[in-house]
This record gives structure tokens, sequence and C-alpha cells, in this order.
């Protein structure tokens, strides 16, 4: 019977360990040190400071310091909770080399900046770590002092200019402790001021919606001022009267926006047209809605709920039994001549853009002004001159004799006057 012979093991082998295996200590203090020396040996210049930190990039790992690199070219030093420098006993550990040390004016901080653009262009993976870091030290802004704040938000403006963090960042400034303090509202206008004076408005209104700040500008405001007064004072005061416009048409969709939501619940659930009408007209004035808008927000409520026939010839009594149930409702909201002809212009596009109500436009404009939603002296202005170009010779063929019929009962109206 064989037996299985044992394989003769090595004793005492010693296993060499490949340099690129070994794990380097993670020492931020000696990365630390290091960067200072560099950075106070280069000085104020700013393509001494860029040299030195592309070539230091081959002797330390920025993959794994990346956090402390950004801390000392922003703050001087490694920052803590809270935003202060680390220090060693009573040694502040800090260059002066640094964004919160730099000049405040818009010149300076934009040679600085280039320090960093150059720096994430030669080392590619720092860009994300960049991002993570600018929302850490965002938060931190009540450790810094003013002058710190008023850099770092001019400088958060350059880098959101040329693309090196996205508009999104500004979200973290939505802090309790930054909001109820007036912090981040201070810093966010710094930013919009920055801002606008390098890009434009165009470009900051179009960041503003990219980054989805665009209906959240009031949450930046302290709790106990949140009103659209001090929010508009506060823009207007560093000169961005335009954001408050902005501001205020964003609003303004959003109020428009719930509105149709609360009417369109409201005739679904067939409430009353009085109570309706009570509503609309608390919610329009409390958000400051003119009525000409909200007359074709009516419009386009009311048409929304039906199921409209396929078939034309059918759709144009479907069309008016349905309108003049509400024809109260828009007679409320159609005081104006400016309602109605936008009434009017809106029903002339609803037919333009709907097929089958092509032919039945002058239908619903003479039930309209049977019922005193329309006036005859709008329908005679729209003829002339108000009309849009939607369907503009179908429509006005439409109605022609209407308005022949209607400028013929006028006619007779004043010779009766003059007779008399």
């Amino acid at each position: 019977m064989s037996q299985k012979v044992e394989k003769p093991v090595l004793s005492g082998q010693r296993i060499k360990t490949r340099k690129r295996d070994e794990k380097e200590k993670y020492d931020p203090a000696g990365f630390r040190d290091y960067i200072l020396a560099g950075l106070n040996n280069a000085g104020p210049d700013v393509e001494a400071i860029f040299k030195f930190l592309d070539a230091a990039g081959s002797k330390v790992d920025y993959r794994r310091y990346g956090e402390a690199l950004f801390d000392i070219l922003i703050a001087g030093g490694l920052l803590v909770p809270g935003g202060s420098i680390a220090q060693e006993g009573d040694k502040l550990c800090k260059t002066n080399v640094c964004v919160f040390e730099a000049p405040a004016d818009l010149p300076s901080l934009r040679e600085f900046e280039q320090v960093f653009v150059k720096l994430m262009r030669r080392y590619k993976y720092l860009e994300k770590m960049f991002d993570e870091e600018i929302k850490k030290i965002l938060v931190f802004i009540k450790g810094f002092n003013e002058e710190e704040r008023i850099k770092l938000a001019r400088m958060t403006a350059l880098w959101i200019c040329n693309g090196s963090v996205p508009p999104t960042t500004l979200q973290v400034l939505i802090n309790e402790h930054l909001v109820k303090d007036c912090l981040a509202l201070d810093f966010l206008l710094e930013v919009f001021e920055t801002w606008k004076q390098e890009k434009g408005l165009t470009s900051l209104i179009a960041a503003l919606k990219k980054g989805g700040l665009e209906r959240r500008l009031l949450e930046f405001v302290p709790p106990n001022k949140r009103t659209e007064e001090f929010f508009r004072t506060a823009l207007e005061s560093r000169g961005l009267a335009d954001i408050v416009k902005f501001h205020m048409a964003q609003a303004n969709e959003k109020a428009k926006r719930c509105l149709q939501e609360q009417l369109a619940e409201d005739l679904a659930e067939e409430r009353p047209i009085k109570d309706i009408i009570s509503d609309v007209k608390d919610t329009a004035a409390k958000n400051m809605i003119p009525e000409n808008e909200v007359i074709t927000l009516i419009w386009s409520t009311v048409m929304a709920q039906a199921e409209w026939n396929k078939k034309e010839e059918l759709v144009a009594d479907q069309a008016l039994k349905h309108l003049k149930q509400f024809s109260p409702l828009f007679a409320a909201f159609a005081t104006t001549t400016r309602s109605e002809l936008a009434l009017m212009l809106k029903i002339q596009e609803f037919c333009y853009e709907n097929m089958n109500f092509m032919k039945i436009f002058q239908k619903i404009i003479i039930l309209f002004y049977r019922t005193d939603v329309i006036s005859e002296e709008v329908i005679l202005k729209w003829y002339k001159e108000g009309h849009s170009m939607k369907g503009k010779h179908l429509f006005l063929e439409q109605i022609k004799k209407f308005v022949e019929w209607l400028q013929s009962a006028e006619e007779e109206s004043e010779s009766g006057e003059e007779d008399d």
C-alpha cells in the first residue's frame, strides 16, 4: 500500500515585499509641513507656486492628501471641524500663500484662481476631490471671519464660472446654523455680485436654473425675516435688482401652477361656481396674479376637464354646452379690456392647435358675447388689430359676418340716439 509522500517545506523562507505593495503611513501633518515649506519658499509669485505644486505631485500622493492640499490652498492650513486651523501645541501651522490671505480684489483672486485651474488640469483626479472639499468648506463659513468669507464667496463665484465646481454646490449653504445668522444669504449675494460682474446676468440666471436654485432662493433667508420684501431689499442693496425680477417671475409661475392645480380639483369635485370664484380671487390677490393671466389659466383648466369627441361634427355642441355652464366663472375674471382680449387670443390659440375646434371659433366667441363674458368692443378690437397670426385668415373669415352684424347694430344704435 503506497503512502502519500509529503512535499518538503522550506523553513525560514524570507518573502521580499515589493516597494509598490508597501503601504505608506498616512501622515497629513507631514504632508502639510512639506507643502507649507514649499509654498512659503515660492512666495506670492503664482507661477512659482504652481511649479512647486506640479513638481510636488510626483513626490507626495495627492490622491491621498487632496483634501489637505485644498485646505491649505484655501485656508492656509489643515481645517478642523468648525473651520479653525489645526495647531501643534501653541504653534499655528499656517501659510500666507492661500485664498484667505490673498488680496480681496478680483484681479488678484483671478490670478490665484489659476493655481487651482492648472493643478486640476495636471492632476485630473483632483477635480472630484475639489468639489467635495468645497462643500465641506462652505459648511464651515461660520468659523471664518467676514473678510475670509468675502474672499471665499468671490473665489467660489470664479470657480463656478470656470466650471471647477457646479452651481449645485451652493445648496450646502441651506443649513440651519448658516441660514439663521444670515451668513448663507450674505455669502450667496457676494457670489451673485461677483458672478454677474464676471459673466453677466444671463449666465447667472442660466446657472441658477441648472443648479436648481431658482425656486429655493428664499430658503437662504433667515426664517424670522423670510419675506419677499426683505429678500427684495437685500438684493437691491447689492445691485441685484435683475435677480429680484427673475425671482418674482419664478414665484409668479409657481403661484399660477398652484392656482391651476387647485382650480382643477375644485372643478373635478363640482364645487359651486360662486365658491370657486371666491377662492380664485383670494389666491390671485394674495400672489398678485393679474386678471388677464388668471382668465387664461381658467380657460386651459376648464378645457382640460373634458374628454373631447373625436368627431368634428359632434365636438361643437359638446364644447358649447361645456363652456356655457362655466360662463359665470369666465365673466368674473373678464372685467377689463385686457382680460377679455387675453381670453380671445387664448381661444384663438386653442382652436388653432386643436384641429377639431378650428371651425367652431366663432361659435365660442358668440357664446361668450351672449353670456356677457366678452364685449362687443373687444371683439371689434380683436378683429381689427388685436388678433394673433395663428390661423388669422381662417378665424377672421369665420367671424366676419358676426362682426358686420355688430357694426351695423352699433350704427343703428348711434342713428337712433341722434334721432332722439
